[in-house]
């Protein structure tokens, strides 16, 4: 894996054409790209990855992600 993964796509305008915004010098807080039609300058930043036991936990009948009651 490479060590700067490209984004697709601004997720402002959706733009395919990103170039690297450099010069902002914030180490650690993921790379900066700027998108020229929308003039925004975005960084996209790897988390993580979920546990896998919380990712494959169904949900329970009385939680909120099924709406109101």
């Amino acid at each position: 894996m490479s060590e700067r993964a490209a984004p697709m796509y601004c997720p402002y305008c959706a733009e395919e054409d990103l170039r690297p915004h450099e010069g902002d010098g914030e180490q650690g807080s993921g790379y900066a790209w700027a998108c020229p039609d929308c003039a925004r300058v975005f960084r996209v930043k790897f988390l993580g990855l979920r546990a896998a036991s919380v990712a494959s936990t169904p949900p329970t009948p009385d939680s909120d992600t099924e709406g109101p009651t």
